[in-house]
Formats: structure tokens, C-alpha cells, sequence
């Protein structure tokens, strides 16, 4: 008797089991298709202080497609500071892009095709993500440096959020998740069960750069909020904030500053004519740009 309901305790766990991996199955080719691998190329001005070499660094990351009129959300840190951007397709058909919205403190950005896609498109649900629960099953689609469209899937580990401190409403959400986000993955979509997007790929914790299990996404609420509402205005400017000691060894007259480290080309902050750095600096572990402008 005793060994009748293990072989039933095993076939049930097998089934179940099957039964899951079909789910999934299923879900990934319904979503893949709104999924894209977005392609950028950033200045970077380089030198020793006398001669300056402009150069152009390739980017990847990834995006999804939010509407037929060609409307995609993505990681604000993928393309901030681009001078060009390709979306990839999952058929292989690339379109060029043009940045509308990024808000990079919450590491959101909504960018738009320049011209239409040769088929329609797919856009996906965004779910509320208030209604999110630590324990669910969640997956990530992205392209892990660059290699196609990769399946990883987890469970939600946490929820964050962090207020402006005079108004009271939140300005940053991010849920975290054991799923897999490695580099090329930043900007994809975090899913529900129910294939409906409940996150933006963002960032990961590591001590070697890999991923080790903690992964963070943004929400798709305070995406909505920020990308369809608010709607804030791309500059095209990566800065670091400096303050304490750094501030003293670069001499500034004030206690912080931003040190403004790289500029998109016909953006706000080039329009603004400030300049990114053009020096590297290795401090504790981290390389910065120095050189350019501090406000």
C-alpha cells in the first residue's frame, strides 16, 4: 500500500511538473513576440586632458512593445545617453528608434519607432503591480549579452519604494525577484503567470558582476505613472552625484555637486551645451569620467 502512494506521489509530481513546463512553453511564445533587443551607440569623449578623440560605444539591452503605434518601455540606463538606437524584432526586422520620456532615478524610458515595422505589432498587457505578492512565479525575457531571446524564470522576493520626502508620493518601486537579468537583459519584461508585465528589467546585486540571485525590477505602476502621465523630459545626461571627500579632491566651491559624465547628441543637456568627462578615474573600484561639467 505504502508503495502504491509513492508511485502515485511520483506520477502526480511528473505530471505537475509537465504540466508547468507547458504552461511556460506557452506563455513564452505568446510574449516573445512583443519582446525586442534594443541596440544603441554612446559617445564618449576620450583624452589626456589636451587631445580629445570622439568614439562610440555599443550598447544592448532590451524592450517591449506597449503599442501598435510603436511605443516600447525600457531600462532608462539602455539608452539615456544614446546617439542612435536599432530595435531588433523577434522576426529579425530592425527599426530605428528615438528616445520620448526617461526618468533615470526610477530607471524608466519610453522610446518610439522612427518608421512603421513591416508587420503589426504586438503589445503587451501591463498589469497592476500593487497587486504583486512575495512568493508569485514571475519570468524574464530579454537577450543576455545579445544572444537572442532567453527564457529565465523565478519567484518575486521582495517589493521596495522609497517616497519624496516633501510630497509624499513614490517616486521609485522596484520588485525583486531571483529571476536571472544579466547585461543585454536590463529593459525586459518581468511577466506574471498570466503573460501580462508586471515589471522593467532593471538591475542586479553582485560582487562579480554576474548575476547571484538578487535581481530588481521597476514597476510596470510606476512606469505607467511616470512614462504615460508624467511624462518627463529626456536631457540625454548621465552624472554622478558628488559630495564629501571627492568634492573636496575636485575642488568644488560647494559641499555636492553632479558631475556630469556623459551627453547625448541632440538632447536637452547638449542643447544646454554641457560636456561629459573625458578622463577615467578608478575610485573605490568604480571608473567615472572627470573632466567634463559639475553643476
Amino acid at each position: 500500500m505504502k508503495k502504491t502512494k509513492n508511485i502515485t506521489l511520483i506520477l502526480g509530481f511528473f505530471w505537475a511538473t509537465l504540466s508547468f513546463a507547458q504552461d511556460i512553453s506557452e506563455l513564452y511564445d505568446k510574449a516573445n513576440k512583443s519582446v525586442v533587443l534594443i541596440k544603441t551607440l554612446q559617445p564618449e569623449i576620450m583624452g589626456d586632458g589636451k587631445i580629445k578623440t570622439m568614439i562610440a560605444l555599443e550598447g544592448l539591452g532590451s524592450g517591449f512593445v506597449v503599442s501598435e503605434q510603436g511605443d516600447i518601455m525600457t531600462a532608462s540606463h539602455v539608452v539615456q545617453t544614446a546617439a542612435s538606437i536599432l530595435v531588433v524584432f523577434s522576426d529579425g526586422e530592425e527599426v530605428p528608434a528615438k528616445v520620448m520620456y526617461s526618468y533615470p532615478m526610477a530607471d524608466v524610458a519610453l522610446i518610439k519607432l522612427t518608421k512603421p515595422k513591416s508587420t503589426l505589432l504586438s503589445p503587451v498587457t501591463l498589469a497592476d503591480s500593487d497587486k504583486v505578492k512575495i512568493g508569485e512565479q514571475v519570468f524574464v525575457i530579454g537577450a543576455p549579452f545579445g544572444l537572442g531571446h532567453s527564457l529565465s524564470v523565478g519567484y518575486v522576493s521582495g517589493k521596495y519604494s522609497r517616497k519624496h520626502v516633501l510630497s509624499g508620493f513614490v517616486t521609485t518601486e522596484f520588485i525583486q525577484t531571483d529571476a536571472a537579468i544579466n547585461e543585454g537583459s536590463s529593459g525586459g519584461p518581468l511577466f506574471n503567470m498570466k503573460g501580462e508585465v508586471i515589471g522593467i528589467a532593471s538591475f542586479i546585486l553582485s560582487h562579480s558582476q554576474g548575476f547571484q540571485g538578487i535581481s530588481f525590477a521597476a514597476t510596470s505602476n510606476i512606469a505607467k505613472r511616470l512614462l504615460s502621465e508624467e511624462r518627463p523630459v529626456w536631457t540625454g545626461i548621465e552624472s554622478y552625484f558628488v559630495t564629501g571627500s571627492l568634492a573636496e579632491v575636485l575642488n568644488l566651491p560647494q559641499k555636492a555637486g553632479i558631475l556630469v559624465q556623459r551627453v547625448a547628441p541632440l538632447s536637452l543637456g547638449d542643447a544646454m551645451g554641457l560636456q561629459g568627462g573625458f578622463y577615467k578615474m578608478t575610485l573605490n573600484d568604480e571608473e567615472l569620467l572627470v573632466g567634463g561639467d559639475i553643476y
